[in-house]
């Protein structure tokens, strides 16, 4: 098999090394040796955003925010999914991501950057969670492989039950919280729900290329008026998991 390609190689804030890989059509961005995302499993990353944003109506001025760029898919996917007047804010940790988004990897979710409705920060998704009361209609987390604090030790912030509790208060009523995970973590499911969101899981496709690999999306609500106190009406584990080192 061909080897990968490294084209470039970059720092994170945190000391992390971060690397753009490509063999043959296929890119790969990886940290400190473990594989983040790959263009040939876009398929879960785009079922976040579509997941995410399913609830928005299209003539809704909404604002979504997506921590996390990767390599475009799911901030492409929140952009097809809501309308003309929404405002889609993506922030990410790592600039050279940002860059490699700009040129390399632009065409494969359709330049997201280029749409005048995304806006993008370079810093972290932390912050903006904190700040935020009540303007979101969606938080889309592809950050890490999900509760699992795999590349950037201080995204375990986002969830723990403040962080958790932060995102709850940056949602509009009745927004969507969704997390990415690569697989099981069930008390990530009981956690959500002890922060106050009514959750449900969804199983997806993990590669385009049909191996039978899945991903997990958790997609957890504000709870509206009608809901439950507590946020105990979920419906089933959110799912997160460790993958092995490459």
């Amino acid at each position: 098999m061909e080897p990968w390609q490294r084209l470039d190689e970059t720092q994170a804030p945190d000391g992390s090394r971060i690397e753009l890989l490509r063999r043959g059509p296929s890119y790969l961005i990886r940290a400190d040796g473990y594989d983040l995302m790959s263009s040939d499993d876009s398929i879960s990353a785009s079922a976040l955003g579509e997941l995410g944003c399913a609830h928005i109506s299209r003539q809704k001025p909404a604002r979504v925010l997506v921590g996390g760029l990767g390599m475009g898919f799911t901030a492409r996917a929140a952009l097809s999914s809501v309308g003309q007047e929404a405002c889609v804010e993506v922030v990410e940790l790592v600039e050279a991501v940002a860059g490699w988004n700009e040129v390399t990897l632009a065409g494969l979710a359709r330049h997201p950057l280029r749409d005048p409705r995304c806006e993008l920060r370079i810093g972290d998704v932390f912050d903006s969670i904190r700040g935020a009361r009540a303007c979101y209609d969606a938080i889309l987390l592809d950050v890490d492989n999900g509760p699992d604090a795999l590349a950037h030790a201080s995204n375990d912030r986002l969830y723990d039950r403040d962080g958790l509790r932060a995102a709850l208060d940056g949602l509009a009523p009745g927004g969507a919280l969704g997390i990415w995970s690569f697989d099981d973590d069930p008390g990530f499911t009981r956690r959500l729900q002890r922060a106050g969101f009514d959750v449900k899981r969804h199983r997806v496709t993990g590669s385009r290329k049909g191996r039978g690999r899945y991903h997990r999306g958790g997609i957890a609500r504000q709870p509206t008026r009608s809901s439950r106190p507590g946020g105990q009406s979920g419906r089933g584990d959110f799912r997160s998991g460790r993958p092995k080192r490459r």
